[in-house]
């Protein structure tokens, strides 16, 4: 089946590059991806990929970039209804503890706002997350942060 739904998902991503000829693209095979991701993140500006390769690929990016609670992420639709969430999926082993980082669920939401185009407000929510990153939360890991979730949430709020 992933032979002929990728072969979809390929022939359909160079048809519409086409349409954006100032844009360069290229190939690679999710594992090479997320090799040059560690040696070379700066490499790439944007990855287009389907959602079973994009959930390993940012996956890695979260953890590259301080851990699964700091990326945000968006499925981006520029002629229609986007999505915007943390990068990662549930962690159901902490519910209920209050000890899952919050800012990716945050910065997804400053993401939102950017492509909505209130441009003051997101940048308002990026600065805040950066202030509480900077001057307060001692690690990205779940646990560790030296606060709860709701304390880290709290703490944006007030930096906003």
């Amino acid at each position: 089946m992933l032979t002929y739904a990728f072969d979809l998902w390929e022939r359909t991503f160079y048809e519409v590059a086409k349409e954006y000829p100032d844009v360069q693209t290229g190939y690679a095979h999710v594992d090479a991806t997320c090799i040059w991701m560690v040696k070379n993140p700066e490499f790439f500006d944007v990855i287009v990929t389907d959602n079973m390769f994009g959930d390993i690929i940012t996956d890695l990016g979260a953890v590259l970039q301080g851990g699964m609670g700091i990326a945000a992420g968006g499925n981006i639709n520029p002629q229609g209804v986007s999505m915007y969430e943390p990068i990662g999926g549930s962690a159901p082993k902490y519910t209920g503890q209050n000890v899952i980082n919050p800012l990716a669920a945050i910065a997804s939401r400053q993401m939102m706002l950017e492509q909505l185009g209130e441009e003051q407000a997101a940048k308002a929510i990026e600065d805040a997350i950066m202030k509480a990153v900077k001057n307060d939360i001692k690690s990205m890991s779940v646990g560790k942060m030296g606060y709860s979730t709701t304390q880290i949430g709290d703490m944006v709020v007030g930096y906003l």
